[in-house]
């Protein structure tokens, strides 16, 4: 079958304290520190074929998200940017949905011909946070596309555990290929709900939201916030396209960072009381944060999705006298969050098909994570049956 394959060079950074496990496994707990010099090219791998627990799937569509193309940009060293778990070489994506072709012995539930979505977050199920449901922090957590082959490829093989059916979506949309599109989305979609109502708790209708940063994860958190009741919705984005396709997605207000003050524009907005919830979603916490601290509602929280190898100063007194929390989030499993997306999906509460701004053949992959350079496209997708690449005029212009 054809994939695209990303290979780079183990080169730990002389001041990284490389682990024991890390030299074992081939394995960089940040990558960012250790993988340098890139290479993507669509190549020619073996088929995969199903183990007793696992479905192969057709991909039929796979967003390109900011991580990939972490892996595909570099410091001035040569450094990937990506600063979380990742082995090389690698097939990346993991955002995507599939029709079942082939299921092992043991599978239970699936068969071919099921259209389905796929969870990211690998986990084993015997460890200690798994056995306490924590499973996007499994002690021995393997993730799609990142350290095991991933869908920008024509077939990948899983374990029937992280499927989930989308016959609803498609029975809502009336399109299978939409509804395919749409199951490419439930993948990130769920991290935005994790954040929002897992890990910061949820809030009651009629609270005010602020999301920075309008990439897919931003832009599903404000579609969630808006469908979920809030009050009012605000969004900051330095690229204008992801502004407008905010304002799409269900925002009140969407405003350029550098040319407001976030913190004064969230104030003005409330009425002076502030966020309830804030979504980190830019992965730029030394410039989001701070301004943040300054607009927070008392008993206000912070969700932080974005990903970022930084340290943040924030004046903790804040969050004392203001009853505030800062949460962390990471990854979309448990707690019924990929069900919960599927039938928000097909209830038409949310259609995160309306960020879909460019889709593109497999042959043609590696141009899809260059365009994503540009930072104007809300959501890329890669279609390994496409044949030719979505006419430009389709893109956020």
């Amino acid at each position: 079958m054809k994939a695209l394959v990303v290979e780079a060079t183990w080169d730990p950074r002389p001041d990284y304290p490389l682990s024991d496990w890390e030299r074992e496994t081939g394995k960089a707990l940040t990558g960012a520190s250790v993988w340098r010099h890139p290479r993507f090219a669509v190549q020619t791998v073996p088929d995969p074929s199903p183990g007793p627990d696992e479905v192969v799937i057709r991909v039929k569509a796979c967003g390109v998200c900011g991580s990939d193309l972490h892996f595909y940009e570099t410091d001035a060293e040569g450094y990937i940017l990506y600063p979380g778990l990742v082995k090389f070489p690698v097939i990346p994506g993991h955002e995507f949905s599939g029709e079942v072709v082939a299921v092992g012995k043991a599978v239970q539930g699936l068969r071919p011909g099921d259209m389905v979505a796929s969870e990211e977050m690998l986990w084993c199920g015997f460890c200690t946070p798994c056995r306490s449901g924590f499973f996007n922090h499994c002690a021995n957590l393997e993730e799609l596309g990142f350290t095991v082959p991933g869908a920008m490829a024509e077939y990948v093989a899983v374990q029937a555990k992280y499927c989930w059916k989308i016959d609803a979506i498609a029975e809502r949309l009336g399109d299978v290929e939409k509804a395919y599109e749409a199951g490419a989305l439930v993948e990130p979609t769920s991290v935005a709900y994790n954040g929002l109502f897992v890990r910061a708790g949820g809030f009651r209708p009629g609270a005010y939201v602020a999301v920075f940063g309008a990439g897919p994860i931003g832009l599903a958190a404000i579609a969630l916030a808006r469908a979920a009741g809030a009050g009012k919705v605000l969004a900051f984005d330095v690229s204008e396209p992801r502004r407008a396709m905010a304002l799409q997605m269900g925002a009140d207000a969407a405003f350029d960072p550098r040319e407001v003050a976030p913190s004064e524009a969230v104030r003005s907005l409330t009425r002076g009381e502030g966020a309830d919830v804030f979504v980190e979603a830019a992965g730029a916490p030394t410039r989001t944060l701070p301004e943040m601290e300054k607009a927070l509602a008392i008993n206000g929280r912070i969700v932080v999705i974005g990903r970022a190898a930084e340290r943040v100063p924030l004046y903790l007194e804040t969050l004392q006298v203001r009853r505030g929390q800062i949460v962390g989030s990471q990854g979309h499993s448990g707690d019924a969050i990929f069900p919960s997306v599927i039938r928000m999906m097909a209830a038409g509460l949310i259609d995160m098909t309306r960020i879909i701004t460019a889709r593109y053949p497999l042959d043609r992959a590696v141009e899809a994570v260059e365009r994503l350079r540009r930072r104007v496209d809300a959501k890329i997708l890669i279609q390994p049956e496409r044949r030719e690449a979505e006419p430009a005029a389709a893109a956020v212009a």
